[in-house]
């Protein structure tokens, strides 16, 4: 039997991606089993408690990432990233269909070496298997600091899902990620409006 620290200690493990705009990424990590919470925020950069115009304006380096936390006896690191390579396009440097610019690119951004070892092999894949027809330029850099979004943009499809950019951009992801997906969906009845049937 595992000891208690054992047990909490395999509660707290953390994933931060970046992989277009946030409103995008934290309503599909969300709805995972296995996953305990999403904050979306500001990683990568060089600038200290940046403001989302500031990093919009490319000027801090930072990217628009989500942080996880995840029971990883549950759900792996591995297939939080296969849920992460499957809704964006991770072969286009700084752009993600129309939104363009730094804070939009694909990064992964590992928390310890086993996490750069498994994303480096995931990437490595990808490419030999040639999933897409360019290669995967995602970035694989070491975590360093973590800062949470202004209040308005947590749970902000959840909160606006009538918006334009919501309905036109997040809603068909969010759709095509619960389809292709369905098994791995929380079930029942869920506080944020995504859990599987």
């Amino acid at each position: 039997m595992k000891s208690t620290a054992q047990q909490t200690n395999s509660q707290k493990a953390m994933a931060t991606l970046g992989g277009g705009c946030f409103w995008c990424l934290e309503p599909i990590f969300r709805a995972l089993v296995g996953v305990k919470e999403v904050v979306v925020g500001y990683s990568g950069g060089t600038v200290a408690n940046p403001s989302y115009e500031e990093v919009c304006a490319g000027t801090t380096g930072h990217a628009e990432v989500v942080q996880i936390a995840f029971d990883p006896e549950v759900i792996s690191y591995e297939e939080i990233l296969e849920v992460f390579f499957s809704i964006h396009d991770p072969t286009t440097p700084n752009r993600q269909g129309a939104d363009v610019g730094s804070q939009y690119r694909s990064i992964i951004l590992y928390h310890n070496e086993g996490q750069k070892a498994v994303a480096e092999k995931f990437v490595q894949d990808l490419n030999s298997k040639k999933v897409w027809e360019a290669p995967v330029v995602t970035e694989i850099v070491p975590f360093r600091v973590f800062f949470r979004a202004e209040g308005y943009h947590q749970g902000y499809f959840e909160a606006n899902p009538q918006q334009p950019y919501c309905r036109v951009v997040v809603s068909p992801k969010v759709d095509k990620f619960r389809k292709t997906f369905a098994p791995r969906l929380m079930k029942g009845p869920d506080r944020r409006g995504l859990a599987g049937p």
